[in-house]
Order: C-alpha cells, then structure tokens, then sequence
C-alpha cells in the first residue's frame, strides 16, 4: 500500500475547511438532516437504539457523494442522504453496519475488564448509576481502553464504505484493503487525529474557558460552542473524503440531484 508522509495528515484537515468554504449552508443542511433522522430512530423501540450505528455505512456514502458534488460543483441536497440506499451496493452496507455493530459491542464489552462493567452498564443497559458508583469506577479508563480496542476495527471501516461502492469491492475485500491503506498511511492519520484532536476537543474547551472566564453566562457559552461544534463536524466529516480520493484516486461523479 501506498505510504504517505506524516503532513499529509494535515493537508487532509485543510481540505476538509476547504471542501466546506465552498458550500457551507447546503453541506451543514445535509449534516442537520442526518442528526433529525437519526433522532426520528430512536424514537423507534429497541431497534431504534442500533439502526444508528448499522445504518453509518450508508450514511457516510452520502457525506463522501456529498464532497464529490462539491468538488465538480454540483449542488448538495438533503435527499443525498438516500443515496445509500439506491446503490446496488445497499445489501453489502448494511452488511458493514451490522459489523460496525459488533465491533462496537465487543470494544464496549472489553471495557468491563477495566471497570468491571460499569460503563457497560451506562451505556448498554442503561442502568441507574449513583454518583459514587461513578467516581469509584474507572470509567474515564475503561473508555480509553474501548478506544484502543476499537482501533484496528476503525482501520478496517475507514475506507469500507466507499470501496465498496466506488471500487465495486466485497465487504471482506473492502475491509482487507482499507485496513492495509491506513497502516500505510499510518503517519499521516496520526497527525490527522492529533489535529482533530485539538481543533475538536481542546480548541472549543479552550473557548469555552475564555468565554466564561470574560462573560461569566452558561447560556453565552453555549449559544457559541454549539453552532462552532457543528461547523466542525461537518468540516471533519468532509475531511473524510481526501483521506479517500488521495490514495484510492477520485471517483466518478454519480448524479444524485432527481
């Protein structure tokens, strides 16, 4: 696989601001109507909770056709978000999503070792934890530990979705490549990680400091964090598409607007 240098991993981020410059208000209605469907789920009992998850294959093809639009200047509409479902592909997604299931439960069942299954609880069960039972928990390391655990099935995901829909690939033979494209490129999604890592986490706490420190009022705070928390989803979900298009090549352009 192909190896790439480590600042590759920032040139991703910044393609990803510049993807959204391009078409800010249409790619943040896609993002808000994917967050209202995914609420409208979990309205739906028991199988409410998982569709979210099993359904992220099919969701991440319409963000990546999304940046494809862009790039060729296409509009960007709502209805994009079905384009996963009218892939031929469809059955192969979903096959992935229940994947993506399992490797989440086994990531958030490994996290009992740790905690003893307190954030299993919380998470899964959904059962009533008091605060002491919290803080006597390792919950912030049980976390850590899902995290790392969840690590190579993340390599394997990464480029899934989109090889199987643009490369045409099997679900093994998707999972096989994508994991294989991220250890070559493993430099550069370090630094791809750590810069999201502070442009997503530390930069708004930073702000959120500041702006409590200078005005004093929760609902300030608030009133800013959440369109910039938003802004950098979505930016983050663009950036995506260039860690894709940089090693497997751009794809064909798919008219999704009827």
């Amino acid at each position: 696989m192909q190896k790439l240098p480590a600042t590759d991993g920032w040139h991703w981020i910044k393609e990803g601001f510049a993807i959204f410059r391009k078409k800010p208000a249409e790619l943040s209605t896609l993002f808000l109507s994917y967050m209202f469907l995914m609420l409208a789920l979990g309205i739906i009992p028991i199988i409410g909770q998982l569709l979210p998850l099993i359904l992220v294959p099919v969701f991440a093809i319409a963000f990546m056709q999304a940046c494809v639009n862009v790039e060729n200047d296409h509009r960007v509409y709502p209805s994009l978000l079905l384009v996963g479902f009218r892939t031929p592909q469809v059955k192969s997604l979903l096959i992935l999503g229940v994947l993506y299931l399992v490797a989440a439960i086994i990531a958030l069942g490994a996290s009992a070792l740790v905690d003893g299954g307190v954030l299993w609880q919380a998470l899964v069960t959904h059962g009533d934890l008091t605060p002491a039972e919290m803080q006597q928990s390792n919950m912030s390391l049980a976390m850590l530990f899902a995290a790392l655990v969840y690590i190579p099935a993340a390599m394997a995901f990464w480029f899934a979705a989109p090889l199987i829909v643009w490369q045409k690939m099997s679900v093994v033979k998707a999972l096989f490549y994508s994991f294989f494209a991220v250890i070559g490129a493993g430099r550069a999604f370090i630094l791809y990680a750590l810069g999201w890592l502070v442009l997503g986490i530390l930069l708004p706490t930073m702000i959120s400091l500041l702006i409590a420190l200078l005005i004093g009022s929760i609902g300030v705070t608030v009133f800013i964090l959440l369109p910039l928390s938003i802004i950098l989803t979505v930016v983050m979900y663009c950036s995506f598409y260039p860690t894709y298009s940089q090693i497997f090549g751009k794809p064909v352009l798919v008219d999704v607007e009827a």
